[in-house]
């Protein structure tokens, strides 16, 4: 309470206050005297940001299933907000208890992309906790991360107490029963670390050290208690998997703020620069029907009037024809719209294209992700210039005046060409909507986003040089 006292005096003065306060619609409340762990989950990253993750929301109302554990948010706090902090001697602290993060037996990062990194410093900078584990006391909260940029932990690895790999739904748990246990048994920090190595996929970077090889460096143990290897972790079950059914609603715009069904996970494409289409192995799916309940019961918790399809290529899912139809059983009288991502126009889609058409239309989103061929062919993108018009005339023909386009510039062997190619190929999709969607009444939207390429670990691409920062100004 002494932190939301400091902040209420200069909350007024910086942009969009909502970000700090917490105290929104399905936000778990606990009393701290009943609980056992207190957990920190830092999102390193703007309010909004982190509150689009699917990830978060699955681990926040999982864990705080737990009678003996409360989880609560941090988030990175926009410059303005940052600097009203230090002017008023405000350390980091939770939305649900505006607690500072010394308060925590566990301060856990979410990071799902490199940009986080330096957030991740600047985090333990405002928390007032030694950012290196080596400087961290006993008293110091275990530190700990997950998420899909640190499959490769070694940028971060100095930070980190302990690092889980792949999905950890279920590992989290079996850490946080053995950290009750630690504390019941009064271990050192050591000491639980030890133990935390018989967890699957956990790597505890200060029992390991790099060793020079024929072929290069590569870790090696320096605790008995290290694994040689540590492998993933991954949900077999998706379909009887945790899904929170009523997630936070915040009180101001976030990037994501619809229903978010997660429809199956890993990917059959195999581009060669998706670090998810490779590390997401095997493709797991949920069933339409299972979809289809959680979609109803999160429209009843929250009031959103949309849902999204979340994946990594939306339509190779096997039941998406059910999926649509119940969706629109339940949901289309109550006027929510549902939003599709990138599927292919087949049969599948037009027996439902009238159906759809009785609520309002979303965007289509729809990624060639080079401007040539030549490029297309090897990123291993099996999508070719005909398809994308194809598809483009039947969309504008069904009524859709907006559509995005995703491409990534700086693709290794990428030429000037290939670059000329996006632009021609944004122009053919406007050409084919001058012809097909003439008959529309609102006119085309064409969103168009180039993204720069960054190598990922465990693909085809891995060791592939980034482009400059001079080279990629250039080409954009």
């Amino acid at each position: 309470m002494k932190v939301l006292n400091k902040i209420e005096k200069f909350l007024p003065d910086v942009e969009k206050p909502a970000r700090y306060t917490g105290g929104e619609l399905n936000m778990v409340k606990k009393n701290l005297d009943d609980v056992d762990i207190r957990f920190a989950f830092c999102f390193p990253d703007v309010y909004e940001v982190g509150m689009s993750f699917l990830g978060l929301s699955i681990l926040y109302h999982l864990l705080n299933e737990r009678t003996d554990t409360y989880v609560e948010r941090v988030f990175s706090p926009w410059p303005d907000m940052e600097d009203a902090m230090k002017a008023n001697d405000v350390p980091l602290f939770s939305l649900e208890t505006h607690s500072t993060l010394d308060e925590f037996d566990v301060f856990g990062f979410n990071i799902s992309y490199e940009m986080c990194y330096s957030n991740i410093v600047r985090a333990f900078d405002m928390a007032g906790i030694p950012a290196l584990s080596a400087s961290r006391s006993e008293e110091d909260p275990l530190v700990i991360a997950g998420g899909s940029a640190i499959f490769n932990p070694e940028p971060i690895a100095d930070f980190m107490d302990a690092v889980f790999i792949g999905e950890s739904e279920e590992t989290l748990n079996a850490l946080l029963d053995l950290l009750k246990k630690s504390k019941q048994a009064g271990w050192t920090k050591k000491a639980f670390l030890e133990a935390a190595c018989s967890i699957e996929s956990v790597y505890v970077p200060s029992f390991y050290a790099p060793e020079e090889t024929d072929s290069g460096y590569q870790l090696k143990p320096i605790n008995s208690n290290a694994k040689p290897i540590v492998s993933k972790s991954i949900i077999r079950d998706l379909d009887a998997s945790y899904f929170s059914e009523k997630p936070i609603v915040p009180y101001l715009g976030i990037v994501h703020d619809r229903i978010t069904l997660e429809i199956f996970r890993g990917c059959t494409r195999g581009c060669r620069f998706c670090q998810a289409g490779f590390t997401n192995r095997p493709i797991r799916e949920k069933k339409a029907d299972t979809l289809t309940k959680q979609a109803v019961n999160i429209e009843s918790a929250t009031g959103y009037d949309e849902v999204s399809l979340c994946s990594l290529s939306t339509s190779d899912y096997s039941e998406i024809g059910p999926l649509i139809g119940g969706l629109l059983d339940e949901l289309a009288d109550k006027r929510v719209n549902i939003s599709l991502p990138s599927l292919r126009l087949d049969t599948v889609f037009k027996d439902y294209a009238k159906r759809l058409d009785s609520i309002r239309k979303s965007g289509l989103t729809f990624a060639p992700e080079a401007g040539t061929q030549r490029l297309r062919d090897i990123i291993n993108k099996n999508v070719t210039e005909e398809d994308l018009f194809s598809t483009m005339e039947q969309v504008f023909s069904q009524g859709y005046t907006s559509v995005k386009l995703y491409f990534m510039i700086g693709l290794p062997f990428e030429t000037y060409k290939d670059l000329d190619g996006i632009v021609e190929l944004v122009k053919g999709v406007k050409s084919v909507y001058g012809l097909a969607g003439k008959n529309n009444k609102r006119g085309l939207t064409l969103t168009v986003s180039a993204s720069n390429f960054v190598p990922k670990p465990f693909t085809p691409f891995q060791w592939v040089p980034q482009d400059s920062i001079e080279t990629l100004k250039e080409k954009q």
